[in-house]
């Protein structure tokens, strides 16, 4: 009956509840007893029996951001890592060691096979070869990841877009039963100054049931929101400017080929300036941006505006080959479309106007007489005047 009353005091006194007893406070020591109670069992999960689960905590800070591919579909990224797990059994007292962390070789202990699962390449980021041991038997892994993800982007409102990128981590082999992924939230950020920013992380644990057993995991949301004003100044001012330059063409009299020629140097201006700035665009095969649709509808804008142009310069040129305009017409537009678009309604004229040109097949002295009211007719007979067409001045 006294027996465990008497262990229960011995784990209280300092030194002897630990499991390692070093015969000096020296490394040497120290790694003596590692060698024979920890680093012959590297290759053992460390808990007391197979029915036991490891809790593993994992805790992921993001730390730059190096890149998004568009065609790819792919989020490059710096992240650091960070696993804690603790070793059953293991622990030792600071004075009799002389020290309370010790840095260990990864190579003499077991460590858990966590991934990410929307990895694309190979990692390249730099290796780490030792992890921390303290003498409560925790083990931490610190360690930058050079993580190249798949992410589904949606760059239907480029410039202005906001991506949502999933990094999965999760064991490769061992099931939920093994190893269980514990959270550990953190919101400590080294933001970037590049082109896109972090605006927010969301953090879930889940399940993944398949047949083969159930995997512990842990989704990071990544909220990135892309800075325009690169793509602001460069592509959409510039194009502004130029449509509304080819609105103000229209102040242009439509009597002369400045122009349509000014319209032409717009409209070849406008191209030059889409050919060089395409390298900014992004290129993928699951949608079309919005800003793409918008430069389409103002080079489709130029060109009717060049078209109109050429249609009215026809009707100035070459009015005498038409008939005239119906009368119904003339009412339609000048009197209703006018008032639509807010243009002031003509006064009526009561001048007359005489047009001089040669005298008119079939028109005689006696029948001009008339056409024209007596007061107003004082011109002599038209073959004693000699009439001169008027050539137009260009």
């Amino acid at each position: 009956m006294k027996t465990p009353w008497i262990l229960f005091f011995c784990s209280l006194l300092p030194g002897l509840g630990d499991t390692l007893n070093c015969s000096s406070p020296t490394p040497e020591a120290l790694f003596d007893s590692l060698e024979k109670e920890l680093f012959s069992k590297k290759l053992l999960r460390p808990v007391k029996s197979f029915s036991e689960t490891l809790k593993v905590t994992l805790e992921a800070k993001l730390a730059g951001i190096l890149g998004v591919n568009e065609k790819s579909q792919s989020l490059t990224t710096i992240i650091w890592l960070s696993q804690k797990w603790n070793i059953q059994g293991l622990s030792w007292d600071e004075k009799e060691c002389g020290t309370s962390k010790v840095s260990i070789s990864r190579e003499k202990l077991w460590i858990p096979d966590i991934s990410i699962s929307e990895f694309m390449e190979e990692d390249k980021s730099p290796k780490t070869f030792y992890v921390h041991l303290n003498n409560h038997g925790q083990v931490t892994d610190d360690k930058p990841v050079r993580v190249d993800s798949f992410c589904k982007l949606d760059i239907y409102t480029f410039p202005f877009d906001i991506q949502n990128c999933t990094m999965t981590f999760g064991p490769y082999l061992h099931t939920g039963h093994s190893a269980e992924l514990t959270l550990q939230e953190s919101r400590e950020v080294l933001w970037t100054k590049g082109e896109w920013e972090l605006k927010n992380i969301q953090v879930t644990a889940s399940i993944l049931e398949i047949p083969h057993g159930n995997y512990s995991e842990i989704k990071y949301y990544f909220i990135l929101r892309r800075r325009p004003i690169l793509y602001v100044v460069n592509l959409l001012l510039p194009s502004c400017f130029l449509i509304t330059l080819d609105l103000f063409s229209f102040l242009l009299p439509p009597a002369t080929t400045d122009r349509s020629a000014f319209k032409m140097t717009l409209i070849l201006g406008y191209t030059v300036f889409l050919l060089i700035m395409n390298d900014l665009l992004p290129v993928t095969g699951h949608g079309t941006p919005l800003l793409n649709v918008f430069f389409s509808i103002s080079l489709a804008l130029m060109v009717a505006s060049l078209l109109e142009t050429i249609f009215i310069t026809n009707i100035q040129f070459r009015s005498d080959n038409y008939v005239p305009v119906p009368h119904w017409l003339s009412v339609l537009v000048l009197r209703y479309l006018a008032a639509i678009v807010c243009l002031p309604r003509k006064r009526r004229s009561t001048r007359l106007t005489v047009s001089l040109s040669p005298e008119p097949k079939g028109m005689t002295y006696e029948k001009m007489r008339h056409f024209i009211p007596r007061p107003l007719f004082r011109l002599q007979r038209w073959h004693s005047v000699q009439l001169h067409p008027v050539r137009p001045f260009l």
